[in-house]
């Protein structure tokens, strides 16, 4: 039984998306918003042809990996990267919290 080919993962910052390919297919992208020491992750999709693969995985371990690089804080709007940190403790020191003191 031949081992699954690995997950690649490029960051294309012109598309503000990491890109995952498998095989040199597009197989999920990570979109992204970036600001002053922040990385929102905004959406997650992978190909259903690639689902169950470790593509989704791959996206969120090394969007957070590059955010930790360039001492970024994450904001995690996607559901999949949200629950994806709090299986991962690891990563949970990168979550971004609102610090604002400002009231109405």
């Amino acid at each position: 039984m031949n081992a699954p080919a690995p997950v690649t993962v490029t960051d294309d910052r012109a598309a503000q998306r990491f890109e995952a390919r498998l095989g040199g297919e597009l197989a999920g992208v990570a979109a992204y918003l970036r600001a002053e020491g922040l990385l929102a992750l905004v959406h997650t999709e992978v190909d259903p042809v690639y689902e169950g693969n470790g593509v989704g995985s791959a996206l969120t371990r090394h969007a957070l990996d590059a955010a930790r690089t360039d001492g970024l804080r994450v904001l995690a709007v996607c559901p999949f990267v949200a629950g994806w940190m709090e299986r991962h403790p690891e990563y949970r020191d990168l979550a971004y919290e609102n610090r604002s003191r400002v009231t109405d």
